[in-house]
C-alpha cells in the first residue's frame, strides 16, 4: 500500500487499479473542500517535495475547517538578480527565456511547470494557483543583461514555464514592459500563452513583425467550453484564444497554434478540429505536445481524473503509460514531448497529416537576429568613449 510520500511524488504501480487510486486520495485527506478552492484547477495542496513535514488539514471536532478562508490570488514582489534563463535542451527551439511570474493563476491542472513551485517551499498543488509571484523588475534587468558587452543574439522565449499573459498582468503589465525593451533593442522574441490578453500589445508586435522580430503561439487544448473550464479554470476560453488569432494574424503578426496537451482518450479526438480551427483563423504554423507527468503533476492530474473523468481514469492512465515506458512520465530528452510507442505514432501521424492538409508549417519564419541594438537605457553603464 503507498504512502503519503509514494502519492506526492506521484509513485503508483501500473497496475493498481482507479478504485485503489482514489481510496488512498481519500484516505490520506489530501483533497480541500470545494468551497475553497473554486475556480481553481486541483483540489489537493500537498506539500512540496523538499519539506520535511507533511501538513493535512484535519478537522479537529470543533468545526474548525469550516473557519477556513477560500483560497484568494495572493501576488508576493520577488526580486531575482537577473531575468534570462538558459537552458542546453536539445528538443527544445531556443536556449534562452524570461519569465516574468512564478506561479499562474490560469490553475491548467496538468501543468508541467507545477513542480517549480517547490523551490519556494510551496505546494505544486492550490498554492501553485494562488501564491504567485511577480518581478517587477524583469524589464529593467533584461535592459540590462542585453545591454552586456559580449552579449550574443538569439531569440528570447517567453511564456515558456508559466503564461506571461496570466489575470495578473493586466495590473502589473509586466509583459508589457518587457516587450517595450526588446521592441527598443530589435531583439527577437517567441510567446507562448493562453490568453486572447495577447491582443492588448498587438500596437507593439506589429511594428516588431514587420521586421521579423517576433512569433506568438496560442496553446489550444480543447474547442469544448466544459472540458477547457475544467482543466484550464482561469484561462481563455477556446474561443476566445481563437479570436486572438485571428487578431494576432490580421496585424501581421506570425501565429501558431499549439496543440498542447494532448491528452489520450479526452482531448485526442480533437486534433484535426483544432487545426482546421487554427487554419481558418489565420494560424500559419501549429505543433503539439503529449500530456507530461512530471513529479508532482502525477497525483495531481490523476485524482482531477478520478473527480470529472471516474470512467475513464483507467484507460486514459493506461494510455498515457503506453506512450511513456509503462511510467507516468519518461523525461529523456526527444521522448517527453512526443512519448513513444504505437499510441504515441498513431497521434504523430494524424497531426502531420492534418497540418499538411490544411498546408500549415510549409514555411517555417526564422526570426530576424540582425538588426539588434544594444540598449542605453535606464541601469545601463555608459561607453567613455
Amino acid at each position: 500500500m503507498n504512502d503519503l510520500s509514494d502519492i506526492r511524488r506521484g509513485a503508483f504501480a501500473p497496475g493498481n487499479s482507479a478504485d485503489m487510486a482514489e481510496a488512498l486520495v481519500l484516505e490520506t485527506g489530501l483533497r480541500v473542500d470545494e468551497t475553497r478552492r473554486r475556480g481553481r484547477g486541483t483540489a489537493m495542496n500537498v506539500s512540496g517535495r523538499y519539506e520535511t513535514l507533511a501538513r493535512e488539514a484535519e478537522d479537529d471536532g470543533w468545526n474548525t475547517l469550516e473557519d477556513l478562508e477560500p483560497f484568494k490570488t495572493e501576488v508576493q514582489v520577488e526580486k531575482p538578480r537577473s531575468i534570462i534563463s538558459r537552458n542546453d535542451s536539445p528538443d527544445i527551439p531556443f536556449d534562452r527565456s524570461v519569465n516574468p511570474y512564478r506561479g499562474c493563476e490560469h490553475g491548467c491542472v496538468y501543468c508541467f511547470a507545477r513542480p517549480t513551485h517547490a523551490f519556494m517551499g510551496l505546494s505544486p498543488g492550490l498554492d501553485f494557483e494562488a501564491k504567485l509571484f511577480a518581478k517587477p523588475d524583469a524589464a529593467k534587468l533584461l535592459e540590462r543583461e542585453l545591454a552586456k558587452p559580449g552579449y550574443k543574439v538569439k531569440p528570447i522565449a517567453i511564456g515558456t514555464n508559466t503564461d506571461p499573459y496570466q489575470p495578473i498582468d493586466k495590473d502589473w503589465r509586466l509583459m508589457r514592459q518587457v516587450i517595450e525593451v526588446l521592441k527598443a533593442a530589435d531583439h527577437p522574441v517567441m510567446i507562448v500563452t493562453k490568453s486572447a490578453l495577447v491582443t492588448r500589445d498587438i500596437d507593439l508586435l506589429a511594428p516588431m513583425a514587420e521586421k521579423g522580430l517576433v512569433k506568438v503561439g496560442l496553446s489550444v487544448t480543447t474547442l469544448d467550453r466544459k472540458l477547457a473550464r475544467l482543466m484550464e479554470p482561469r484561462a481563455s476560453t477556446p474561443s476566445k484564444r481563437l479570436e486572438a488569432v485571428r487578431a494576432l494574424a490580421e496585424a501581421g503578426i506570425p501565429t501558431s497554434v499549439l496543440v498542447a496537451p494532448i491528452i489520450p482518450a479526452l482531448n485526442d479526438h480533437e486534433i484535426e478540429r483544432i487545426l482546421e480551427s487554427a487554419k481558418t483563423a489565420g494560424a500559419s504554423e501549429a505543433s503539439y505536445v503529449l500530456l507530461r507527468l512530471p513529479l508532482e503533476v502525477s497525483p495531481l492530474f490523476r485524482d482531477w481524473l478520478l473527480r470529472n473523468y471516474p470512467d475513464r481514469y483507467r484507460h486514459v492512465m493506461s494510455l498515457v503509460r503506453s506512450m511513456r515506458g509503462g511510467k507516468d512520465y519518461d523525461a529523456e530528452f526527444g521522448k517527453r514531448m512526443k512519448g513513444a510507442g504505437p499510441y504515441a505514432w498513431q497521434i504523430g501521424r494524424r497531426f502531420d497529416m492534418a497540418a499538411r492538409r490544411l498546408e500549415l508549417n510549409t514555411t517555417r519564419r526564422a526570426l530576424n537576429c540582425d538588426l539588434f541594438v544594444p540598449p542605453l537605457g535606464m541601469g545601463v553603464q555608459l561607453s567613455l568613449l
